[in-house]
C-alpha cells in the first residue's frame, strides 16, 4: 500500500477531522530537508500496556517532521515527530503485533513488523531508500533482506522471488504483506496462484491473524472484478445526496476510477479522462468515488475543476462500500466497463489506461 492508501485508511471522523494536517506539514517537512526524505509512519498495534519503539537516522534529512497515525482507529487523527540532526525516536502504544510503514514522498513505501514491547532502529541515506536498514525483531530482518535483494530486480523478477518467500516463510507476517503487495493487488494479478499461496499461509499461520482476515476477505472480493466478469451491482451517494448506482454506466463505455483532493496522480488521471470524454463526444462515461475524508475539500476540487460527472462522496475515504464492493484498492485505481457491462481492464496505469481507451473510443 502506498501513502495515498494509507491516507484512505483514516475512516475515523476525528482522524478525517486531523487529516488535514497533513499536506501542510507534509510539505513543510519536504521543504526543510530539500529532499525526498519526508515520511509517514502507521501502525496497526492498539493502545494498551505494551509500547513499541521506533528510532533512527536519516542522513540528508537534517530537521523535519515525521507523521505518525493509525489504520485501525488505535491512535486518532495525526501526529507529529521531530526530526533533528537527522534523528527521531518514538514510542508507540501496542499490545498486539502489527505492521507500520514509512512512506516517503516519491512513494517509496518501508514497512516494519512491530510486536509489543520491541524496537526498530532505521539507518539510511535520504537519496538511496532502497538501502534503508531496518534492525530489530526478526520479521524485520527478513523485511530488510528481502528489499535489498530485489533492489535492482525488474517487476516481473520482484514478483517470483516474492512467491519464493511466501513458500519459504509461510509463517512470517512479511509473508501477508507481500503476498498483499506484490501478487493479489497487480496488474498481473493470478487468483489461483495467489489463492493457493494464501491457504499456504492461513495454514501456517492458522488463520488467527488480523491482517490475513482482511487479506482473505479482499481476495474473495477481488475475485469478483476478474476481466470478463459482469461489473458487480454498486450504489452509493453524491455530495447532494442523490444516488450513483450501476446505473449512471448507461450502457456505454464507462471507466469508474478513485481520486482524492490530496492525491495529484488521481487528479491528473481525472482530468485526463475528463479530456478523453470530451474528445469522444461523450462516448465515454465516468463515475468517480472521491475518497476524501472532507465534504469541502471534495466540493472545492470538484468546482475548481469543473467536474460535473456523477461522483461518490460519503468521507469514509477507503472503507467507501462502493469502492469496497468494486474491488477498487486505492488510489488512484480504475476500470474499464463494456458496453454489455463487463469488466474490460482494471488496475491500469494512467498511460495504460489513455492508451487502452483510445483504442476502444477509436481516437
Amino acid at each position: 500500500m502506498n501513502i495515498n492508501d494509507f491516507i484512505g485508511r483514516m475512516t475515523n471522523n476525528k482522524a478525517g477531522i486531523r487529516r488535514k494536517v497533513l499536506i501542510p506539514v507534509f510539505s513543510l517537512a519536504l521543504a526543510l530537508t530539500g529532499s525526498t526524505a519526508s515520511m509517514v509512519l502507521f501502525s496497526g498495534c492498539s493502545s494498551g500496556g505494551g509500547a513499541f519503539e521506533i528510532k533512527g537516522h536519516i542522513l540528508n534529512m537534517n530537521q523535519g517532521q515525521l507523521l505518525i497515525y493509525s489504520p485501525d482507529g488505535s491512535f486518532l487523527g495525526i501526529d507529529t515527530i521531530p526530526i533533528r540532526g537527522g534523528r527521531f525516536k518514538h514510542e508507540i502504544p501496542c499490545e498486539v503485533s502489527g505492521l507500520l510503514m514509512l512512506v516517503f514522498p516519491n512513494f517509496t513505501e518501508v514497512p516494519i513488523f512491530t510486536k509489543p514491547g520491541g524496537s526498530a532502529n532505521i539507518n539510511g541515506n535520504a537519496s538511496n531508500l532502497k538501502e534503508l536498514k531496518i534492525e530489530g525483531e526478526d520479521a524485520n530482518e527478513l523485511m530488510t533482506k528481502f528489499r535489498l535483494q530485489i533492489a535492482q530486480l525488474s517487476p516481473d523478477e520482484t514478483r517470483q522471488h516474492a512467491i519464493k518467500f511466501i513458500e519459504e516463510n509461510a509463517k512470517s507476517p512479511v509473508s501477508i504483506y507481500l503476498l498483499r503487495r506484490y501478487l493479489l493487488f497487480s496488474e498481473k494479478s493470478n487468483y489461483e496462484e495467489v489463492g493457493k499461496l494464501l491457504e499456504k499461509v492461513r495454514q501456517a499461520q492458522r488463520d488467527s491473524v488480523p491482517a490475513l482476515h482482511r487479506l482473505t476477505a479482499d481476495f474473495e472480493m477481488l475475485k469478483a472484478k476478474s476481466v470478463g466478469q459482469k461489473v458487480p451491482r454498486f450504489s452509493g451517494k453524491d455530495l447532494k445526496g442523490l444516488p450513483v448506482t450501476d446505473a449512471n454506466l448507461g450502457g456505454s463505455l464507462s471507466v469508474i476510477y478513485t481520486w482524492a483532493s490530496w492525491n495529484y496522480d488521481s487528479q491528473n488521471m481525472q482530468r485526463r479522462l475528463r479530456h478523453l470524454s470530451q474528445q469522444s463526444g461523450s462516448r465515454l462515461n465516468l463515475v468517480g468515488i472521491c475518497l476524501d475524508a472532507s465534504r469541502t475539500d471534495c466540493e472545492r476540487t470538484m468546482k475548481n475543476d469543473s467536474i460535473s460527472t456523477p461522483v461518490i462522496f460519503d468521507g469514509r475515504m477507503f472503507e467507501t462500500p462502493a469502492m469496497r464492493k468494486l474491488g477498487l484498492s486505492r488510489v488512484p485505481d480504475n476500470i474499464i466497463v463494456s458496453r454489455e457491462g463487463r469488466i474490460i481492464a482494471c488496475g491500469l496505469s494512467l498511460d495504460q489506461l489513455e492508451k487502452r481507451l483510445k483504442e476502444l473510443l477509436k481516437l
